[in-house]
């Protein structure tokens, strides 16, 4: 990514959740309520420190 190149990821529901977590940096009290669709592409947006610039729910 810091490359500038594109990176997809597919996994199960309970790995998302994880690096949603990380990516957001979401505390452990707020994970559990986090819904997370299934089929349902997210993508996020980075600035060149990595950090979260924008976050896009593709809908069905």
């Amino acid at each position: 990514m810091l490359a500038g190149k594109n990176v997809i990821i597919a996994a199960h529901g309970n790995s998302l959740r994880a690096l949603t977590k990380y990516i957001e940096n979401i505390s452990d009290e707020d994970i559990i309520n986090l819904e997370m669709a299934t089929g349902e592409p997210v993508v996020y947006d980075f600035d060149d420190k990595l950090n979260v610039t924008n976050k896009t729910k593709l809908g069905k």
